[in-house]
């Protein structure tokens, strides 16, 4: 036994003991306070679940106007991809005579559709037969799975996922990111003193190149959870520390089912790309379980630094490191060598722009915002991961865009404009139940920023004009589509004390014309004339009724003088085209909570306001606008034998270019102008019915089919008096009145020698 001899020594060494007993007692403590805040913390870890914003469904039917080239478009667009023969959900194959489909399953807010394999056969006019592959049934009606179209997350967070369970997914996505992350991580305890021993050999002898990291699956997780990315030993130790307490609470089959819903794969503008549930929409725009190995890999590879090794900028990179997993694979008997050739040679299959983006259709997304907010209750809303199930249709989305694109430039070039010079802003919607089919809020339609559709206040100029003439039909009693209004100067002195003298657009005088052809011809002294003669009052409620909010009581309203948007608009001619029934615009179908169930919403009614018979007799006015009118450009690109209903509307200097119009199925309003407010030099006629006519075409919009009201009939009337007609007169046109208040007199045609047309009828068919 060796003797102390000196006491300083022997005091010192006592010190030391008691220091290191203290140390290691509140080391001890430290570690029992550090465990419980990782049980504490991953207990509560909660993943923001931001909601899922999921396009309308395609239903396809026999009889559905698409036909099977069309459809094959629609399948690409979903991520189905072409095979020879069907190898799971989520492909598709082209037969002799048929196109067969691997449907995915998918659950909607009715009902769950299941898997199953169909067959199509269709003509140049859509869709003729469906049936269930393997049998002789055939299927009456089915959906395609919906497009993912964006994701709204909370303001305090720009995370983004869409989680996933460990059993679920490819068993060679986590085999893999063992192989490549973790080769161990069924054996150690939460670090692996082998790979740091081994990270630590690499990076001596690699110097300042790129260093390689010991971390496990496990501490990664820890870091991405709970710690900072700083760059220090405390940092490294810590996080060793809580990965082997972590491990002591949680199963490895928890802690990997975690790490593939948390790690970081990419970014979408401010929107983080979390895990590997949404990484695979984002980039390869299909499900994570129809993923081919190279597809795995290249996740899998992303996964390392999705900074440096962004498929989209760096795809020879990309390639490299994706090629060098797949020989990992390989080398851990995850794949065959011919399984690894074949994917080698396949391209990355990554998606051009953001597939699955919430910047794909910005302006449509800001609508699905603002109106979910005004129809659930707030506390509803916060239930996490929400399904939303919405309008709108990817095919007249694209087709607006498409005209908006490739129109604007022209506008600009007819006019001598800058390009860049002109904006935009368009609105579809259905004409059966008011569903908002499409919107576009800039001429950069992925532009997330200013939404024009929804908060640009514009002078709507004579798109007010059938509200006028609307409120005058109402009166049958005073007015009907024939009778003769002139046209000739008014002056009115206003509340302020100024004077108010409109003129026409032309600052022409056209004399006496009938009440149709001067909306037709939008001109606008008969229309101040009829407007303040049926009162400001009347013609404001009518608006109001038609579903405008707040227009102002001055009789400049009657020309147009009221601030809207383009949907504001469009709320207001989709109950035109609904012959008087109002139905708030929607962009949301259902919400459903991520356990399946509806939320209940604020309710809302089908209401008649605007009286069937006028209404009726405005529409047909209004069909007239194209056919002779204003709008008489869009016959040259509207299908031939069809009629649609629409107004053109300009306002003062030309600032504003506007056109609102529908057929039997789909409402249009489109606007053209400058943020600056300086004239464009383009009336509704020259610029936004450019827009309007061939956007109808490419949607194959159905035209009209206007059914009379039971108070509504037809006469033969001389359009020259306004008066019924018979035999004897000629040029004559039959004309809808209101039943109660047809003409009682008869024009004498023979007598009156008029044979030919009035002025406003030379200058009409001139």
């Amino acid at each position: 036994m060796i003797r102390i001899q000196s006491p300083l020594l022997r005091w010192l060494l006592i010190g030391l003991a008691i220091s290191a007993s203290v140390g290691v007692v509140a080391f001890a403590l430290w570690l029992v306070q550090l465990d419980k805040e990782v049980r504490v913390r991953y207990a509560g870890v909660k993943w923001v679940l931001p909601a899922q914003v999921y396009a309308a469904p395609m239903d396809l039917y026999p009889g559905a106007p698409i036909t099977v080239p069309d459809l094959r478009r629609e399948l690409d667009r979903l991520g189905y991809r072409l095979s020879d023969e069907l190898s799971g959900p989520g492909t598709y194959q082209m037969a002799v005579d048929e196109l067969r489909v691997d449907i995915r399953a998918f659950s909607f807010w009715d009902s769950q559709q299941q898997e199953q394999r169909v067959a199509f056969k269709g003509d140049a006019s859509g869709l003729t037969a469906i049936r269930a592959m393997g049998s002789d049934r055939s299927i009456d009606l089915l959906r395609l799975d919906p497009m993912l179209i964006g994701s709204i997350y909370p303001s305090h967070s720009a995370e983004d996922r869409v989680l996933v369970k460990l059993d679920e997914v490819p068993p060679l996505l986590p085999a893999t990111l063992i192989q490549v992350e973790d080769r161990g991580f069924e054996d150690h305890f939460g670090v692996s003193l082998k790979g740091i021993l081994r990270a630590a050999v690499t990076n001596a002898f690699r110097g300042g190149a790129r260093k390689q990291g010991g971390s496990t699956i496990t501490q990664q997780l820890i870091k991405n959870l709970f710690l900072s990315n700083e760059q220090s030993y405390a940092r490294k130790i810590r996080e060793a520390l809580m990965a082997i307490l972590l491990e002591r609470h949680v199963s490895k089959h928890d802690i990997l089912e975690a790490y593939l819903n948390e790690v970081w794969l990419g970014q979408d503008g401010n929107r983080a790309i979390h895990g590997f549930g949404l990484a695979s929409q984002f980039y390869f725009n299909k499900p994570l379980n129809e993923l081919r190995p190279a597809e795995i890999a290249l996740l899998v590879g992303i996964a390392k630094g999705p900074t440096v090794y962004n498929p989209r900028r760096f795809p020879d990179r990309v390639r490299d490191r994706r090629d060098l997993v797949l020989q990992l694979m390989t080398d851990g008997g995850l794949i065959r060598e011919d399984e690894r050739e074949v994917e080698a040679l396949s391209p990355l299959g990554v998606q051009n722009g953001k597939a699955g983006g919430v910047e794909r259709y910005p302006a449509f997304i800001d609508l699905v915002r603002r109106q979910i907010k005004g129809l659930y209750r707030e506390e509803d809303l916060g239930s996490e991961g929400l399904r939303i199930f919405t309008t709108l249709d990817p095919r007249a989305q694209e087709r607006l865009e498409a005209r908006i694109v490739a129109d604007l430039p022209d506008l600009e070039k007819s006019r001598q404009l800058k390009t860049g010079t002109l904006q935009a802003a368009g609105v579809v919607t259905s004409v059966e139940g008011g569903e908002v089919l499409a919107m576009v809020g800039d001429r950069n339609v992925r532009f997330p920023g200013f939404n024009r559709a929804l908060d640009s206040q514009r002078p709507i100029g004579s798109l007010a004009k059938p509200f006028v003439y609307l409120a005058a039909l109402a009166d049958p009693g005073r007015y009907n589509l024939a009778s003769i209004v002139v046209d000739e100067p008014i002056e009115l002195r206003m509340p302020n004390g100024s004077r108010w003298a409109p003129k026409n657009y032309d600052h022409k005088l056209h004399g006496a014309v009938p009440l149709y052809a001067a909306l037709a011809r939008s001109y606008n002294l008969p229309t101040v004339k009829v407007g303040l003669d049926v009162g400001v009052d009347r013609v404001h409620d009518m608006l109001e009724a038609a579903g405008l909010q707040g227009p102002p009581r001055l009789p400049s309203m009657f020309l147009g003088a009221i601030n809207a948007s383009p949907l504001d608009v469009a709320q207001v001619y989709s109950t035109l085209a609904a012959n008087g029934y109002l139905t708030p615009l929607l962009a949301i179908r259902e919400v459903m909570t991520k356990d399946g169930k509806p939320l209940s919403r604020y309710s809302f009614q089908l209401k008649q306001t605007l009286p069937e018979g006028p209404v009726y007799l405005t529409n047909w006015a209004m069909q007239k606008v194209i056919e002779f009118g204003t709008a008489r450009w869009a016959v040259s690109v509207l299908p031939a034998g069809q009629t649609f209903a629409g107004k053109t509307g300009t306002t003062d200097d030309a600032r504003d270019s506007w056109f609102a119009g529908f057929g039997g199925d789909r409402v249009a309003v489109v606007w053209v102008g400058r943020d600056d407010n300086k004239p464009v030099g383009l009336d509704g006629a020259a610029g936004a019915l450019r827009i309007w006519g061939r956007l109808m075409r490419d949607l194959n919009a159905r035209g009209l089919d206007l059914a009379a009201p039971a108070e509504v009939v037809d006469a033969v009337i001389d359009p020259q008096t306004g008066l019924l007609a018979d035999e004897g007169c000629s040029g004559t046109m039959i004309m809808p009145f209101m039943a109660d208040a047809l003409p009682t007199r008869y024009a004498d045609c023979a007598n009156a020698g008029q044979s030919g047309p009035l002025d406003w009828l030379k200058d009409i068919f001139r």
